[in-house]
């Protein structure tokens, strides 16, 4: 674990933070930001999702800070400040999507050689939700877990779904397999869509805060995703869906406009969550967390009151 860069000109809403390249077993070096490192009730694990990176939650670890929790935040392998993996750095790709719980236990090294408050919560976004999911099915020693418009399943249309999966695989066969999805921009969404009609949030401002963050720092930018990433997606997202959810406190919340993510395959889900509750946000897109402050005050709220319950209780046992 070394320094790596803060990006404070992206940052004033939360300006006194810092960032760590962390190394992973397999390879690839990751960044983690932390911000609070004196909260005392805790630190939150912030997991990503796809195409994001650490400092665009500045809002979220500054709400979290106000609430007396640290917050621990990740640039996922390929994305962010992260090491890229392919030649072409705005293809989003993954070799192995439990590549990713690699990232995971990176983290919670340096959280424990930077001795971050306990307990440990999770908040986890979109691609960020099935990594997050797989990680506390398989013993991520948290308190209590919360997700944003997780990826537990991808929105097909469903004669689309069949082709995804055959394109996918015969990708790999043919040599393609880091190949960019057919169609997909090599441009970050929110510098290609306009405001109007975007599927991330009905807040003006948000969105340009997300706009202003790439064009100052380019290098955030991350486009399209490869078929492989596609391929180990559709994978992970299926598998997860056949196993038990973990016995642990657990909130997700949902936009009743959420149009990237399977709201059928989250609804399932949490109907059968020990001690779980879907929350759903009247009139959200995708990003929760970002969307207009009502709606981020009154999801902190819930989120905050669930961590406060929670922390003093021991971490409950997850078999590995």
């Amino acid at each position: 674990m070394t320094p790596a860069p803060f990006l404070t000109d992206i940052c004033d809403i939360a300006p006194d933070g810092a960032a760590y390249w962390l190394e992973t077993s397999d390879g690839p070096r990751v960044r983690a930001v932390l911000w609070g490192q004196e909260a005392e009730k805790g630190t939150v694990f912030l997991f990503p999702g796809r195409t994001e990176y650490a400092e665009k939650y500045a809002h979220t670890a500054a709400a979290l800070q106000q609430g007396g929790y640290a917050t621990f935040a990740m640039d996922w392998r390929g994305q962010g400040l992260a090491d890229r993996l392919l030649d072409d750095p705005l293809i989003g790709h993954v070799d192995k999507f439990t590549d990713y719980q690699n990232d995971v236990r990176a983290m919670v090294r340096a959280a424990q050689e930077l001795e971050l408050p306990k307990p440990y919560f999770l908040i986890a976004h979109s691609m960020g939700g099935a990594i997050g999911l797989r990680a506390v099915m398989e013993g991520l020693t948290v308190n209590a877990c919360v997700f944003t418009g997780p990826m537990w399943g991808i929105t097909l249309h469903p004669a689309a779904r069949p082709a995804a999966w055959a394109i996918s695989w015969a990708s790999r066969v043919m040599g393609a397999a880091n190949n960019p999805v057919p169609g997909s921009r090599m441009q970050a969404y929110v510098l290609a869509e306009p405001f109007k009609g975007n599927t991330l949030t009905t807040d003006p401002g948000m969105y340009s805060f997300m706009q202003e963050q790439l064009l100052a720092q380019p290098e955030l930018s991350l486009g399209g995703p490869s078929l492989n990433w596609v391929h180990e997606a559709l994978s992970e997202t299926l598998e997860l869906s056949r196993r038990p959810a973990p016995n642990l406190p657990c909130l997700t919340f949902l936009g009743t406009n959420e149009r990237i993510v399977d709201p059928k395959r989250i609804q399932t889900r949490m109907a059968s969550w020990p001690g779980g509750e879907l929350i759903m946000v009247e009139n959200g897109e995708h990003e929760v967390l970002m969307e207009t402050p009502q709606m981020r005050e009154a999801s902190m709220a819930r989120i905050l009151e669930l961590f406060d319950s929670t922390r003093m209780a021991a971490p409950p046992k997850v078999a590995c």
